[in-house]
């Protein structure tokens, strides 16, 4: 039977901590026009 494949991504100090702050908060207005313009222009790039 396969085994699961372990990635052994471990976030230790100020990653962790980063990490965790950014898990908790949501996107804020401007990020989300920022990712809205930029699927825009990969839509508009796109091969």
């Amino acid at each position: 039977m396969a085994k699961p494949i372990d990635l052994g991504l471990v976030l230790e100090g100020e990653d962790a901590v980063d990490f965790w702050d950014n898990e908790k908060k949501p996107a804020t207005k401007n990020q989300i026009e920022m990712f809205k313009e930029a699927k825009k222009i990969y839509n508009k790039l796109r091969l």
